[in-house]
């Protein structure tokens, strides 16, 4: 047995240098499956997407498929990446038992939870408020580099974390806090804002519309009180008052205080993100 990958088309290529291609997987010179892979749009053209890879039924469980991924990761070397990531569904666990014997580990999760018609209330004496431009300002002056530390804690290369870190919020944040669908809200006890959330309208790869938690933290002088569950109440308000009924978020998988949060609030994990350098 002698398995390959064979170009299945032409190198697709965009001006800012971002590269995608997909591959026959062949055994003996025929086609068994395919594999495609790109560089990154959010990180940036050194670092790879291993997006798909399938080997036919009637082939597989003969090594095909890990000797694909592995060759695909020798092209996306060529290219000058640095790093390579998947995307695993939670109902697959084939993908991750092949990501895991290729050196790949988790770097984070999506999770998402079904909402109830009320949110849960707060507690006695917190409020939830929209933020103000001054509020906005200072979050804004500081977001960035902070989301892109978050991102080299998890080993990403700082370039590249600037890159994921940039792209997000330009995009995402085109028109500032008047940005459609984008809620900036503040947590208030007793008078003092002790927290913040942004709750963003996305749209599901299926077409459906939801919320999704981009960002939240309470202030470190006043954690430990319950706050970020709060926060996260605060968030279902928001998303229903938005007319949606589903409230997704992205967590490292390294955070394990957010973790064990988010599933005590019935949150389920949708796919695990994973990867490996090159």
């Amino acid at each position: 047995m002698t398995t390959t990958i064979r170009p299945a088309g032409p190198v697709q290529q965009g001006a800012d240098g971002a590269r995608a291609r997909t591959y026959d997987v062949c055994d003996n010179g025929r086609p068994v499956g395919a594999v495609s892979i790109s560089t990154d749009p959010a990180f940036g053209t050194s670092a790879g997407i291993l997006h798909s890879l399938g080997i036919e039924e009637a082939h597989r469980r003969r090594g095909r498929g890990t000797i694909a991924a592995l060759a695909a990761e020798e092209v996306l070397r060529g290219w000058g990446c640095t790093q390579v990531r998947l995307v695993a569904p939670a109902d697959n666990d084939a993908a991750r038992s092949l990501a895991t014997v290729l050196g790949y580990t988790e770097r984070s999760r999506n999770m998402l939870k079904t909402l109830r018609r009320t949110a849960p209330a707060l507690p006695a004496g917190v409020t939830g408020r929209g933020m103000t431009e001054e509020e906005f300002a200072a979050w804004a002056a500081t977001s960035v580099g902070t989301y892109a530390q978050s991102w080299v804690e998890r080993g990403v290369p700082a370039e590249q974390a600037r890159r994921k870190s940039e792209t997000d919020h330009a995009t995402n944040l085109a028109d500032g806090l008047a940005t459609p669908g984008m809620h900036f809200h503040v947590l208030v006890h007793d008078g003092a804002v002790v927290g913040h959330v942004w709750v963003a309208r996305r749209e599901t790869p299926g077409g459906d519309d939801l919320g999704h938690v981009f960002d939240v933290e309470v202030r470190e002088e006043h954690r430990g009180h319950g706050y970020g569950r709060a926060l996260m109440h605060h968030a279902e308000d928001i998303t229903l008052d938005a007319g949606l009924g589903l409230l997704g978020l992205h967590v490292f998988s390294t955070n394990t205080p957010a973790l064990r949060l988010y599933e005590s609030l019935g949150y389920e994990v949708t796919q695990h993100n994973l990867a490996k350098a090159l």
